[in-house]
């Protein structure tokens, strides 16, 4: 005979420090992850780590200052987030300092050519 025990990972407290993401849990647990898990508040202000808002009913964290959500289940069980375009590099410029646009090229359109015969 088994028991199952079901745990609901909700979050109660967060704390953002120069190294850590802290989450306090509801039952009591606590997780901490490295603050380079998320590039976002890694580049973040400490005033805009210390603003967050627990979202579904606490099952995650939201920073609107810097657009960045993370769950408990993605603490517990989860990998370093990645940047758009898949790479990790250290903070080139400040977080209040708006990208630079960048130009795209238009995929070149391949026309097959059908055999004459």
């Amino acid at each position: 005979m088994s028991t199952a025990v079901s745990v609901e990972n909700r979050i109660a407290q967060v704390d953002v420090t120069n190294e850590t993401i802290t989450a306090r849990l509801t039952d009591g647990r606590v997780i901490s992850v490295p603050l380079a898990w998320s590039w976002r508040l890694s580049e973040a202000t400490p005033a805009q780590r210390a603003n967050w808002e627990l979202i579904g009913d606490g099952y995650g964290v939201h920073w609107p200052d810097v657009d960045e959500d993370i769950s408990a289940e993605g603490m517990l069980h989860g990998v370093p987030a990645q940047r758009p375009n898949g790479t990790t590099r250290s903070r080139t410029r400040p977080v209040d300092q708006a990208p630079q646009p960048t130009r795209s090229r238009r995929p070149t359109k391949r026309r097959r050519h059908a055999s004459r015969g």
